[in-house]
């Protein structure tokens, strides 16, 4: 298998396990991925999904070794390749339960997409992050969508024209991860993190994510109306039950 499993007090813990070539998002290593995030989102004892990479690199992208015979292969074959990428990120950016990142070495390119289609991403202090899609002729175009909600128009248009690596605390000042830490804290910290954001309640997290996905692309109007919709909707929910009944009786919530 190109990605590990373990569990971790509820934290489903994904490694991408290719380390002598980096990690790269291989046709093999995409469907792994996608066949463990259905299994995450199927069992009801995991409450939130790490991704991080094996060995000294979180992932160096699409695989060039594969892309060099696709180049060739047609239309039919490059669009079949470029809709699996497509699926991954758009599965983990609308994953229903809470993603984290775990850059513990050099995100790039198709690595970088991955960790920003997280909700929340950790960064090592000694790692790198870049689109350097650019530089090979190739185009960022399935993370780019999400880069922008990420980071804005202009960093995306600086870190996507550029293709340039940028350190952690760059990648911190822009906005593309949430903490930077030293490499051997990273797991630890990460895990201490998706343990305090699935302690809330699962319905309010994944009707949380659903709202944060949909508004950009809203107008004032329908962002109102949906983010109504959705606060209605929540208030027959049992998890909504139970947060208020644990309030009044002074104890934590059993989600």
């Amino acid at each position: 298998m190109t990605v590990t499993a373990s569990d971790h007090n509820g934290i489903r813990l994904l490694t991408l396990n290719d380390p002598e070539r980096r990690n790269p998002l291989s046709p093999g290593l995409v469907q792994d991925l996608l066949e463990q995030l259905n299994a995450a989102e199927q069992d009801p004892s995991t409450r939130a999904v790490v991704l991080t990479g094996a060995g000294q690199a979180f992932s160096a992208g699409a695989d060039l070794d594969f892309l060099k015979g696709v180049t060739t292969a047609g239309a039919e074959a490059n669009y079949a390749h470029s809709r699996s990428l497509m699926r991954l990120f758009h599965r983990v950016y609308t994953f229903p339960k809470p993603t984290i990142a775990a850059i513990n070495g050099p995100a790039v390119a198709g690595g970088a997409g991955l960790a920003t289609a997280c909700d929340l991403a950790l960064m090592s202090e000694a790692a790198q992050i870049g689109y350097t899609e650019v530089k090979i002729g190739f185009v960022a175009a399935l993370v780019g969508v999400i880069l922008v909600r990420n980071v804005g128009e202009k960093h995306a248009r600086e870190l996507l024209l550029t293709g340039r690596l940028v350190s952690a605390s760059e990648a911190y000042r822009m906005g593309l991860v949430n903490q930077i830490v030293p490499p051997e804290q990273l797991l630890d910290e990460t895990l201490a993190l998706a343990q305090e954001v699935s302690a809330n309640a699962p319905t309010s997290l994944a009707l949380t994510k659903e709202l944060l996905n949909a508004l950009p692309g809203m107008g004032l109007e329908d962002g109102l109306r949906l983010a109504s919709i959705a606060n209605a909707w929540v208030r027959e929910t049992g998890d909504l039950a139970e947060g208020i009944a644990a309030f009044f009786e002074k104890r934590p919530p059993r989600f």
